[in-house]
């Protein structure tokens, strides 16, 4: 079975939109800054684009609302070619707890995390419907540890349900991953080691440990 080259499919859609001179309006849902800072750079150019904070996820209230003052820093400090605008989702992790029941002890990257993916792509694509965007996609395919066969069919799914097209994409292409690093110490960027949740947390905890052992 061959695999899809996400990243030739949206070259493919931008070409088409400088094509026509459309500026669509992308709704970007966004984990963090580090994670949106190529996404940006990349992006900007091509849509006018809103980017969606909504990650249950996240361990606490305290790092939810640090990476969104880290996102919104970001906007303001980039020169980003067409508008961006941030909006937050409303911080619900009793939901994310709900589909994390029974998964606790999965590693990073299994079952948990995927439903994790389809709590935020569903919320990510109702919200993007109800804002009247052109597009939604998702910052999450930067990260080398999420699986973009997995994030790309969450999309397409939810994009149907929803009657919003999704944006193919994988942004850890065409070197996207180390440029975001590159980006976040550019900006100084608040980096954080885990994924979110508080098992993401503990996991990456013991793998430090281990290192220093």
């Amino acid at each position: 079975m061959n695999k899809v080259n996400y990243q030739k499919l949206l070259d493919e859609k931008i070409e088409e939109f400088v094509k026509e001179g459309r500026v669509p309006a992308l709704f970007l849902h966004a984990c963090c800054a580090p994670c949106s800072s190529y996404t940006l750079e990349y992006l900007s150019k091509y849509f006018n684009i809103t980017i969606y904070f909504y990650n249950p996820n996240i361990d606490t209230k305290e790092e939810y609302e640090m990476r969104i003052q880290e996102l919104n820093r970001l906007i303001k400090e980039m020169p980003l070619k067409n508008e961006v605008k941030l909006i937050s989702g409303t911080y619900e992790p009793e939901k994310f707890y709900e589909i994390a029941k029974g998964k606790e002890n999965l590693p990073e990257g299994g079952a948990r995390c995927y439903r994790c993916y389809e709590l935020r792509m569903e919320e990510a694509a109702r919200a993007a419907k109800e804002n009247r965007a052109d597009y939604f996609t998702t910052t999450l395919s930067i990260s080398p540890h999420k699986n973009a066969d997995w994030l790309n069919s969450l999309g397409e799914k939810f994009g149907e349900k929803y009657d919003i097209p999704y944006l193919y994409s994988d942004f850890k292409k065409k070197g996207g991953y180390h440029r975001s690093v590159q980006l976040s110490k550019e900006y100084g960027l608040y980096r954080q080691d885990y994924c979110g949740c508080v098992y993401s947390k503990e996991e990456a905890e013991r793998r430090n440990a281990g290192r220093e052992n």
